[in-house]
């Protein structure tokens, strides 16, 4: 058995690759695969009309909210999002918290002005900030509500900042209930929680659009793609597809509260395990620990390759921690099972044993 702990692309359900596999080989009955589907036919529209009801469904959003499937990934949110809702003399406000909340701000500079809300960067990005300063003419906040990198999580998330909302929730998205109305837009990369790479889900309040002064680009402007159904161009259609299949399991599983509580019950039981072993250490504030990503190192760094290794040999996968923080990452999304976190602290314990 292979335990598969990929910070993403990642673990998916078995469901979804069996569905997956056979709809390339033949997509429902028709003889056709899904990779050679017209996407404004038929056959395609009710796996988008699906999957963007899906979405509305499990995140319980009302009549504003509209939902979109593009192209590009959270990155290309980077950018669209300043250009769609920033003007040249206004001011955004973001928060600090790590490496893909960085690469934003870089980002939303070229647009408009930015003012940082909150940091723990002085901190090494171990931390949420406790208290964010917001300007009331803050066209709006932006927060990265769980960071893979540093293994960072909002568990209060700043709904009432007095401004629009905006989150970057690639790594978290529907692993947790959430109030998802009070966001004014969500994006998120599908590879983590949700599906294959190539496709990212935008959730936005129509409301906050078409207010900026700046002329967009036809493909980058968010009222573009709502007036064609996430249709104004070719989606990516397998992804799509995948995360329809993604989103049905979700359902099925009893929806974001089952998730939720299955979650909380791998992060309980992984960093209990790593809190009661001395040779690991964890570095991030525990009031502030991710569910989905849980980052820690050695005390006797000379011992990481022996462990890494050690993982290997008993097909635990993505144990190593990312390239800019080193140590480990264990990430435990959604399709994770229960039995995979248990194998890994089993094998924490034995492993501390021999070197205690």
């Amino acid at each position: 058995m292979i335990y598969n702990f990929n910070a993403g692309p990642s673990v998916l359900p078995k469901e979804v690759f069996v569905e997956a596999g056979q709809a390339i080989l033949d997509f429902n009955n028709t003889g056709l695969s899904i990779l050679e589907i017209g996407h404004r036919t038929s056959l395609f529209q009710p796996v988008m009309d699906e999957a963007r009801a899906l979405v509305k469904e499990l995140m319980h959003l009302d009549d504003d909210h509209e939902v979109l499937f593009l192209h590009g990934g959270a990155t290309t949110q980077f950018m669209q999002i300043p250009m769609n809702l920033l003007n040249d003399n206004e001011l955004a406000s973001y928060t600090d918290t790590g490496t893909w909340a960085a690469k934003a701000i870089k980002e939303a500079a070229l647009f408009g002005h930015v003012e940082i809300a909150g940091s723990t960067k002085e901190t090494k990005y171990t931390s949420i900030p406790k208290d964010i300063t917001v300007s009331p003419t803050a066209a709006y906040l932006h927060i990265t509500t769980n960071e893979t990198i540093a293994g960072t999580q909002w568990k209060n998330i700043p709904y009432d900042c007095g401004v629009p909302l905006v989150a970057d929730m690639s790594s978290d998205i529907l692993s947790r209930q959430l109030d998802f109305n009070k966001f004014d837009l969500i994006y998120a990369g599908a590879q983590k929680n949700m599906g294959a790479a190539g496709v990212n889900l935008v959730v936005v309040n129509k409301n906050i659009l078409g207010k900026v002064t700046r002329k967009i680009p036809t493909i980058l402007d968010y009222q573009n793609h709502i007036k064609e159904g996430s249709m104004l161009n070719t989606p990516p259609v397998f992804a799509v597809y995948v995360v329809l299949l993604t989103l049905r399991w979700l359902k099925k599983m009893g929806g974001v509260a089952a998730l939720e509580k299955n979650n909380n019950a791998k992060a309980d039981l992984f960093y209990k395990t790593l809190d009661s072993l001395p040779l690991f250490k964890g570095i991030v504030a525990k009031e502030d620990r991710s569910n989905m990503n849980a980052v820690f190192v050695m005390e006797d760094p000379t011992l990481e390759k022996e462990f890494l290794d050690l993982c290997k040999k008993e097909n635990m996968i993505g144990v190593k921690g990312h390239r800019s923080v080193g140590g480990f990452r264990v990430s435990m999304y959604n399709a994770l099972t229960l039995e995979s976190v248990k194998a890994i602290t089993e094998l924490m314990k034995q492993f501390a044993q021999v070197h205690a």
